[in-house]
C-alpha cells in the first residue's frame, strides 16, 4: 500500500514531468498594453454586446501568457488562436443587418448549428460590407496575421517533434536549448500579432480608438465611453503603415468628416467636458464657449464661479461630479451616494458637516445638486445660491 506522502510526491512527479516553465520578461508591459483594448469600449447602443467579446479576447490573451509561463505551451498558443476566433465571431454579428444579427446571435446563444471560423470569414467577405472593406484596405496586414496564424497552428496541432512535451527535455535532444529559445521567441511574436489583430477587429465596430489619437478630433468630442489607443500601442502592435491604410476606409473617413466640422473646444473646456475639472482661473475661456456645454456642466460652472469655497459639485444622484481647483478639506477618500441621504427628508439644505468639510443641496431644474465646500455658507451666500437656482428656472 502506498502511503499518502508517497502518493502526493508521485502526483507531483506526474504533473511536472516534461513541463518546463518560462519567464516572459516583458509580461507586465503586455498586461499594461492590453488596457488599450480593455478601455476601448464602444458606445454604439446597437453593438454594446461587442464589448463583452473584446473583454473575453483580452482574458484569453492574458490566459495565454499565464499558461506559457507555467509551461503549458500548446494551451497558450491555442488561447492566442481563440482570441482571434472570438473576434471573428463578434464581427460576424456586428457586420450584419439587425434582424439577421438577432437570428444568428440566438443560434449562437442556444448552441444550435453555427458557422465555423472559416465559414464566418467567407461570409464576411461575401457581404461586401464594413469588415470586407477594412480587410481589403489592410490586405497586407491581414496577410501577415494569416501567416502568423498558420505558424501558430503548428504548435496547436503539434506538427513536428519539437512541439512535443516529451521531446523537449529528452537527453537525446541535443537542440533542446535552441528549441527553448525559439519557442519563447515564437510565442512573443504571436502574442504581439494577436494583440494587434484584436485591436484592429475592434476598429471594425467604430474608429474611435484611433480617431481620439488625433488631437483635432479629441477636442471636438464629448465625454465618451471609448478611450483612444496610445501612439506607442499603435506603433508596436499594428504599425503606422497599416493604420494609414485603415484611414482610407469609408468607416474612418465618414466619422472623421462628421466630427472635424464641429467647433473645436478650448483647453479649459476640454478639461471640463472630458475630465469634469473646473479651473476658476480659466473661467473666461470656459464662458466663451458656454454654447458647447450641457445642462449639468453649465450649472456646475455657475456654482464653481459663485464661490472659491466650493471644491466639488455632485449631480445625477451623486454618481457624477465636477472637481474645482479648490482642494477639499476632507482627508477621507471614501465616498458613497448614501452620503446624501441626509437631504431626503427635506429638513436640511445647507451646511451639513461632511467630515472636515460641509455639504449643501440645491434643486435646479428638478435635479438635485450637492455642493461640497470647505467653510460654512453665510446667510448672504445662501441668498446668492438661491438666486442661481431661480436664474436657471
Amino acid at each position: 500500500m502506498i502511503n499518502d506522502n508517497s502518493l502526493f510526491s508521485y502526483s507531483q512527479f506526474k504533473e511536472q514531468k516534461n513541463i518546463l516553465p518560462y519567464t516572459i520578461e516583458n509580461k507586465d508591459q503586455y498586461y499594461f498594453d492590453l488596457q488599450n483594448i480593455e478601455h476601448s469600449w464602444t458606445g454604439r447602443l446597437d453593438l454594446m454586446f461587442s464589448n463583452q467579446f473584446f473583454e473575453e479576447a483580452v482574458q484569453l490573451l492574458t490566459n495565454a501568457i499565464v499558461l506559457f509561463e507555467k509551461g503549458y505551451f500548446d494551451c497558450a498558443f491555442y488561447s492566442l488562436r481563440q482570441s482571434l476566433e472570438i473576434c471573428t465571431t463578434v464581427i460576424y454579428f456586428a457586420d450584419d443587418s439587425e434582424p439577421q444579427r438577432n437570428d444568428e446571435m440566438n443560434k449562437w446563444r442556444t448552441q444550435k448549428r453555427f458557422p465555423m471560423h472559416g465559414q464566418m470569414l467567407a461570409e464576411l467577405e461575401k457581404r461586401k460590407s464594413v469588415f470586407s472593406e477594412i480587410r481589403q484596405a489592410m490586405s497586407q496586414y491581414f496577410d501577415e496575421i494569416e501567416e502568423s496564424k498558420q505558424k501558430l497552428n503548428k504548435y496547436v496541432h503539434k506538427q513536428g517533434f519539437d512541439k512535443f512535451y516529451v521531446n523537449r527535455n529528452n537527453w537525446l535532444n541535443f537542440k533542446k536549448d535552441d528549441q527553448r529559445i525559439k519557442i519563447l521567441s515564437d510565442f512573443e511574436s504571436f502574442l504581439i500579432k494577436s494583440m494587434g489583430a484584436v485591436a484592429v477587429f475592434r476598429l471594425a465596430i467604430d474608429p474611435f480608438p484611433l480617431l481620439l489619437l488625433d488631437e483635432a478630433i479629441y477636442n471636438r468630442t464629448g465625454q465618451l465611453m471609448t478611450e483612444g489607443y496610445s501612439e506607442d500601442f499603435v506603433n508596436k502592435y499594428i504599425g503606422q503603415i497599416h493604420i494609414e491604410a485603415y484611414k482610407k476606409t469609408e468607416l474612418y473617413k465618414s466619422h472623421y468628416d462628421g466630427i472635424i466640422g464641429e467647433e473645436e473646444m478650448l483647453p479649459a473646456v476640454v478639461n471640463l467636458v472630458k475630465n469634469d475639472y473646473i479651473d476658476r482661473r480659466t473661467l473666461g475661456e470656459i464662458n466663451s464657449q458656454k454654447h458647447l456645454l450641457g445642462q449639468n456642466e453649465l450649472i456646475a460652472v455657475s456654482l464653481a464661479e459663485f464661490s472659491d469655497n466650493i471644491s466639488k459639485i455632485y449631480c445625477i444622484g451623486g454618481f457624477h461630479w465636477y472637481i474645482t481647483n479648490t482642494r477639499s478639506k476632507r482627508t477621507s477618500m471614501s465616498w458613497s451616494s448614501s452620503d446624501f441621504d441626509i437631504f431626503k427628508n427635506g429638513s436640511v439644505q445647507y451646511n451639513v458637516p461632511y467630515d472636515e468639510a460641509y455639504l449643501s443641496q440645491l434643486k435646479i431644474l428638478e435635479e438635485d445638486y450637492y455642493i461640497e465646500h470647505n467653510e460654512q455658507f453665510s446667510d448672504e451666500e445662501i441668498v446668492g445660491l438661491n438666486k442661481i437656482v431661480r436664474a436657471f428656472e
